[in-house]
Formats: C-alpha cells, structure tokens, sequence
C-alpha cells in the first residue's frame, strides 16, 4: 500500500497561530479535505501508515493537537471544549468551509466536540477507538487524571513513558516511530498539556464527558462511522457497540484481534473501510434514538 512511510512525512510542515497556540500540520494529497485527529500523547505521524492511500483522491491533513508533536505547548486550559475551539480555529484560518473528519481515540472526542459548535465544517465524522463513548477506559488514564501529579513533576519521565506505552501497543510503532515521538514528547509543557487534558474528559471513576449527554445541541448530525479494535485494552469496543445501536445510522467497523491503534495495525483494510464509508453517495445522516441520550454509561 501507499504511504508515508514510518519516516518524516514527505511533504513539510506547516505552522499557523490561532487562539494563541501555534498549530503544525502536515497535509499530502488533493482533493475534498479530509482531517485526521490524532489521541493523546501522540502526534501526526500516527496516521503514517494511511496517509498516503488516503492522498490518492483526497487532500489529507494532519495536525498536531496544542501540547502535542510540534504544535506550541501553551498555559491553557486544555479542555475538550478548548480543544474543539482550537482546531476549528485552524480550520477557519485554512478556509476548509468543509471537511470530511476522523478523530482517534483524543481526537474522537475532539471531533465530537466539534459539532456543538463548528457543525456547518464536518460533512462526516468517523470515530476510531474515540473518548467520550462510555465510561470505561485503561486504568493508566485513570491515575494520570490525579490532579497536579503528573503535571507537576511528569515531564521528566514523558519520553520514558512513552517509549514504554508504545513497546506495549501490539506492535503498532516501529521502535524509529517510538523514539521519535518520544523525542517530541520530552518537550517542556508536553507533561502539563498532557495532564490537564486527561483531567477535564477523566477521574479515578473513568471517562466523565459524553458526547450523548449534548448530543441534542446539534441541529442535524452528520453521518457517522466507527473503527474499533476487538481487542481493544484502552477504550473497549462495547463503547462502539452501545453508540452503533443508540445513533441511528451509525456503521460499526470491527477489526478482530486489533488493539486500539486499528489504522496501524490494519492500515489496508482501513483505508479501504473509510473510503467506502467517506464516498458512500447515499450516507443518511445520523440520529440519536429517542430516549437513548443517557445510554452509555459503562
């Protein structure tokens, strides 16, 4: 397949200032946008092994989120809500009026938070292995949403905790993709930004914001898809399940035996889901089943 390999994408980088953050991208390709959102502790080069496919028919950009890969490590908030903020500001700055949007695990919440406020943007969404579905999520997250822990005195040890993350992802990352996004994660302010994010989505008790709970904000949903892992050890595919049956419309996309990183460790049969779902000319767009809003609450 097609790709930009697990080196430095092939095309430059690109660095704007919106909301005071000064947000990198790298974008391959031409055609109707589509935009990849990357999850936690991660970065643009997460979507690597896709990139490339994608590019043959569509522009593909990647951005890092604030506090992440090469984007600016601002004092902020970091909330969901600032997030969505963020990114739709960059998305304006661009002129993308419209575009197709895929959020991975973070980045699934971002996505979704996207559409209280920036809906006219998203013509689809597709969430894979996304945040704010359910409540369950791996207990690592758990204990870095302590307050002021990991914020205080986590930055030392986030190139450590990321290479040994990564080592434990199924084999995901090649061990150059791990040492570099270790690299970009011993960046000062990577360890705050990181903490203050987990803490507004996460307690002790698991994922506290539900998409479902302002789902009902949203004039009109996209239509929507979901790309989970069977085996997913972070984000359970139950959370899929239970969104697939309470947004009507909504396309469940198992991978048996994938994790939570299903366009890495299946980055052909990905490709080729997405794009079926992302060109399907007849894609309804999706509805919350009446009653359902306070469903997911595993």
């Amino acid at each position: 397949m097609d790709d930009v390999s697990g080196a430095p994408p092939a095309a430059p980088g690109s660095t704007v200032r919106v909301l005071g953050v000064d947000v990198h991208w790298v974008e391959v390709g031409s055609g109707p946008p589509l935009v990849l959102l990357h999850g936690l502790c991660d970065s643009h080069r997460t979507w690597s092994t896709v990139a490339g496919a994608l590019a043959r028919s569509r522009r593909v950009l990647m951005p890092d989120l604030a506090g992440h890969g090469l984007s600016s490590r601002p004092d902020a908030s970091y909330s969901l809500h600032w997030h969505a903020d963020v990114v739709g500001a960059w998305l304006e700055r661009l002129g993308l009026d419209e575009a197709d949007l895929v959020g991975h695990s973070f980045g699934g919440g971002v996505a979704q938070w996207l559409l209280l406020e920036h809906r006219a943007r998203v013509r689809r969404l597709a969430l894979v292995a996304a945040g704010g579905l359910g409540r369950q999520v791996g207990m690592a997250l758990r204990f870095a949403s302590v307050p002021f822990v990991v914020e205080r005195f986590g930055q030392p040890f986030m190139a450590r905790g990321t290479h040994l993350a990564l080592n434990a992802a199924g084999g995901a990352y090649t061990p150059d993709e791990i040492a570099e996004l270790s690299r970009m994660n011993a960046i000062p302010g990577t360890a705050r930004a990181f903490a203050r994010s987990v803490r507004d989505v996460i307690s002790l008790r698991g994922q506290h914001r539900h998409f479902l709970d302002r789902a009902h904000e949203v004039a009109e949903l996209p239509p929507v898809a979901l790309f989970w892992g069977e085996a997913d050890p972070i984000i359970p595919i139950a959370h899929a399940v239970e969104a697939a049956a309470v947004v009507q419309g909504a396309r469940l996309t198992r991978f048996p035996r994938v994790g939570h990183f299903p366009h890495r460790q299946e980055p052909e049969r990905f490709v080729r889901e997405l794009e079926a779902f992302l060109d399907e000319p007849r894609a309804v767009a999706a509805r919350i089943r009446a009653g359902a809003a306070c469903a997911l609450t595993a």
